[in-house]
Formats: C-alpha cells, sequence, structure tokens
C-alpha cells in the first residue's frame, strides 16, 4: 500500500475533481437518441480542455474514454453506435491522468423514465456507498467496508459482484489494496492514514454471477438483470475519509431527476 504526501493527495483531489466535473458534463446529454460513442467524445474533449488525458483510453487495450456499461451491463462497457432508449440506466466510468496521477469515479444514470424497481436499485446502490464513507477512516479494515456495502444491498434482496472491486489509485490506475464490496467486519487490511483508494459498489437486481462479453471487455450479469455502479475517490483519515471525487456537479445537472 502506497501513503500519499499531502502534496500527491492535492494531485489525486485536482484529478477526481476533474472526473466529476466531466461525468457532470456527460449528464446534460443524457437522454434518449443519444449514441453513447457522442458521450465519449463530450468526454475526452472536456477532460483535455483541462490539461489532462484519458486515463482509460490506451490502458491495457481499453479504446475509449468512457466505460459506458448499459442495464445488465456492470462495467467495461464499450461506447459505440449504441443509441440510448427510455427507461434504460446507464453506468458511467471516467478516469483521468494529470500530473502523473490518476483520476476515477463512476455514476450510474436514468435514462428518461425507468421503473421504480430500477430506480430503487440506483438509490440504494448509491446509499451503499455513501454508508461505506462513513467506515473509510484510519484503523477500519478492507473488510468493514465491504461489509457495510454488502449487509445494507442484501438487506433488500439485491446481490454484491464478487469478480470486481475497488482499489486503491495513485499514480497507477489500480493500487493496493483492493476494496472488495462484500466481506465481514474486521477483517482484511487495516486502512492506514493517508491511504488512496476508490470505493465502487457494483450492485445486481438479480443475481451475483457475472460473464464477459465477446469484445473481452464488457462484463454483464449472468441472468441480465439490471446491475448499478458508483465509484468515488477518498482518502483515509483518522475522524473522516477526506472524499476527493463528488457527485455535486452531477446533482446540478440532474435536478429533480436527481435518484
Amino acid at each position: 500500500m502506497i501513503i500519499k504526501t499531502a502534496e500527491e493527495i492535492e494531485l489525486l483531489r485536482e484529478n477526481a475533481l476533474i472526473v466529476s466535473r466531466t461525468l457532470a458534463a456527460v449528464a446534460k446529454e443524457i437522454k434518449p437518441g443519444v449514441q453513447t460513442k457522442t458521450l465519449d467524445k463530450i468526454a475526452e474533449e472536456y477532460i483535455r480542455s483541462e490539461g489532462a488525458v484519458p486515463g482509460f483510453k490506451g490502458y491495457r487495450g481499453f479504446p475509449a474514454t468512457l466505460c459506458i456499461s448499459l442495464n445488465e451491463e456492470v462495467v467495461h462497457g464499450i461506447p459505440g453506435e449504441r443509441v440510448l432508449l427510455n427507461g434504460d440506466i446507464v453506468s458511467i466510468d471516467c478516469g483521468c491522468v494529470k500530473h502523473g496521477f490518476y483520476g476515477d469515479s463512476a455514476y450510474t444514470f436514468m435514462v428518461g423514465e425507468v421503473t421504480p424497481e430500477v430506480k430503487l436499485l440506483l438509490i440504494r446502490t448509491k446509499e451503499s456507498l455513501l454508508k461505506a464513507l462513513e467506515v473509510a477512516v484510519t484503523g477500519k479494515r478492507t473488510g468493514d467496508i465491504g461489509a457495510v456495502v454488502q449487509d445494507y444491498v442484501e438487506s433488500y434482496g439485491y446481490s454484491v459482484v464478487r469478480e470486481l472491486v475497488g482499489h486503491g489509485i495513485g499514480k497507477t490506475l489500480h493500487e493496493k489494496p483492493d476494496i472488495p464490496n462484500y466481506g465481514k467486519r474486521g477483517t482484511g487490511q487495516k486502512l492506514p492514514e493517508g491511504l488512496s483508494i476508490c470505493i465502487e459498489p457494483m450492485i445486481n437486481l438479480g443475481t451475483k454471477n457475472v460473464v464477459q462479453a465477446n469484445d473481452g471487455w464488457t462484463i454483464r450479469t449472468a441472468d441480465r438483470m439490471p446491475s448499478a455502479h458508483f465509484e468515488l475517490t477518498v482518502v483515509i483519515r483518522k475522524e473522516k475519509a477526506d472524499v476527493l471525487s463528488t457527485f455535486k456537479y452531477i446533482e446540478e445537472v440532474l435536478g429533480p431527476q436527481l435518484i
């Protein structure tokens, strides 16, 4: 685990805020009839306008700026010709790099009117992330974060993806430790002050099982039921997590549509 200096944390914060604002720029254009590649272009242009570069494009061969995952797709969907439809949900994961450090955040959006059942999945997945922030403090363990997420969402009958987890972040996109969204309190690696991590619940309406699509990237639910995904970057502190990325810019755009 790599502990960050005060100066490094501020560089991480700068990147985290860039991706936060990028997601808000994309949020303005999320509506039925929009192609996913259009959203990707908006994101790349915004990131570059901030003096940063896309963090995902070219990462392990990924071809785009955003991961755009629709409905039953959990993560790592590739933008392209697909068109957003009324009633869809779309997870948008965004990364950038500036001054040698990464930013990373994700949000699941509603497209037009979604079913009440799916809207609740989004609301509760987001709430599980906010609850996890409360235990992202010095001396707690990775299992404490996972347990909070798991206990909350499973109380509503949802399931937690096991194969995909949160992670440390810094000069590389994925650092140690892994931050699972399941676990037992008091287990796992202890969280030291100054550790920077991404907490990102990936929660399914149906089975926890997932499969990989033929494109080699997209992960979807095995039963093709919807999945939700939210992600924030935080630094571990003694009393309260220092949350580097934010949903406030997105919320300003969504207004009354906010989940």
